[in-house]
């Protein structure tokens, strides 16, 4: 049932599998980077259901992790959007190239790196000069604010990302870009980074935005035959290390600092991005 992989192959999907957990339950955007390492693993469609596999196993252990820190309201204002991304998606694969596919999301990235950046430039400009920054609190909280307000005292809000033109925006982007090429983590992390949820709240939210996601794409998946007895085997293998991963990943989010987690998701949206425009 194993196709025959060299050791460097081996290798680059036991790293696959390392980045799949820790992407999880600690930093999102490390899921679009073992993407593009997992095409150098395995053949284009083993690639596709073999990534797919590894990060719903990374997602029953994050839904888990961080079940009491989701904001669901937030998630169901966004499905409408998600789905007409989604189905936009289906579209454009029949219609685009996979160069036009993979330049066209490295741009949006990119450009959503932009706009995040202005309007954090933006609400520091709004803060008085003599208001001291706040180090904000990273400790779970029970329920979640909604989108609309910010969930940290102090913090500078951001009404551009509780609008309706945004969760249209990015939750269409989300589902366009993990339709044609499993790439939607970045796109939701610039809305969540937008909308100054802490740590745990923006893993948990993360967390079970994508598992709903994935299981919607499952059937479809299989139906194409992206996922079979292949990649079943790959991910039995591989699974092991995800879950070690993710569980690496939770210990390092409960001490990870809100002024040090931002910067993180931005550089690695960034370093997702680049490749795809070559």
């Amino acid at each position: 049932m194993l196709p025959t992989l060299t050791a460097t192959a081996w290798i680059l999907l036991m790293v696959v599998a390392a980045l799949c957990g820790i992407a999880k339950t600690a930093l999102p955007g490390a899921a679009t980077i073992a993407v593009a390492l997992c095409t150098m693993a395995l053949p284009a469609k083993e690639s596709t259901g073999a990534i797919l596999l590894m990060l719903m196993t990374g997602d029953l252990l994050a839904v888990w992790s961080y079940r009491r820190d989701a904001d669901f309201h937030m998630l169901r204002r966004l499905v409408p959007a998600v789905l007409a991304g989604v189905g936009a998606g289906a579209l454009f694969l029949h219609l685009a190239s996979n160069d036009s596919t993979r330049r066209l999301i490295g741009a949006v990235l990119l450009l959503l790196v932009a706009i995040t950046l202005l309007q954090r430039r933006a609400a520091g400009r709004g803060r008085p000069d003599d208001a001291p920054a706040t180090r904000i609190q990273v400790e779970p909280t029970p329920s979640p604010v909604p989108l609309e307000a910010t969930t940290v005292p102090g913090a500078p809000t951001t009404p551009v990302a509780g609008s309706r033109l945004a969760r249209l925006v990015y939750g269409s982007l989300a589902g366009f870009t993990t339709m044609v090429a499993n790439a939607g983590g970045p796109v939701t992390s610039m809305y969540f980074l937008a909308c100054r949820y802490p740590v745990k709240a923006f893993l948990g939210t993360t967390a079970w935005f994508f598992f709903l996601v994935n299981l919607v794409k499952l059937p479809f998946s299989l139906s194409a035959g992206l996922v079979n007895t292949t990649t079943l085997s790959l991910t039995a293998i591989c699974a092991p290390i995800v879950v070690g991963a993710a569980l690496a990943g939770r210990r390092l989010a409960e001490h990870m600092d809100q002024r040090v987690f931002e910067p993180i998701i931005i550089v690695l949206t960034i370093v997702s991005a680049l490749p795809l425009l070559r």
